[in-house]
């Protein structure tokens, strides 16, 4: 096969991923899905004290996407579910289990979460994503850690658009 014999014709369109490191607060990213570091959804949601981004999520989205959450069952370490985004603007949330049982996170335990939210954002169809640092918080890694870790996995993953990191700071 040769230029000129119709071989050139199954060659699809090629985006790569545009991948970003943002400061800001990932509830004010305009993407298509944000990303919410969760746990394994085991504990209902409604036992647990919202804090950092599922709290956030908890205050500007309402419960909606929670209650959808509780009835998926439990996550593998690792791995993400996708709901509704109640009151937010965004078309989705993904929940992804960035925490073992133990409320402490993992670099494969992260690798995971980024492996799985964005192979779901994928086969959803989704353009835009924003993830917060997952195992930064609760879970005990350092930001700068967690950082490396989601965009060294990020850069291995074919993902057609843009993938936001955020790093959370409040607005001045």
């Amino acid at each position: 096969m040769g230029v000129g014999d119709g071989s050139f014709a199954a060659i699809s369109h090629i985006q790569r991923m545009d991948l970003r490191v943002i400061d800001g607060d990932l509830l004010d990213q305009e993407v298509e899905v944000i990303v919410n570091a969760w746990n394994r959804n085991i504990i209902p949601w409604w036992l647990l004290l919202p804090q950092g981004v599922s709290g956030a999520i908890k205050r500007r989205a309402g419960y909606q996407p929670f209650r959808e959450l509780a009835r998926r069952g439990a996550i593998p370490l690792g791995g993400a579910v996708e709901t509704g985004a109640g009151l937010l603007p965004n078309r989705a949330i993904i929940h992804v289990a960035g925490i073992n049982m133990l409320w402490r996170s993992s670099e494969r335990a992260i690798r995971g979460c980024v492996r799985s939210a964005l192979a779901l954002a994928q086969e959803r169809g989704y353009r835009s994503i924003a993830f917060p640092l997952i195992g930064a918080g609760t879970g005990g890694f350092s930001p700068a850690r967690a950082l490396d870790i989601m965009q060294d996995e990020a850069r291995g993953i074919h993902f057609d658009g843009e993938v936001r990191i955020v790093r959370f700071r409040k607005a001045s």
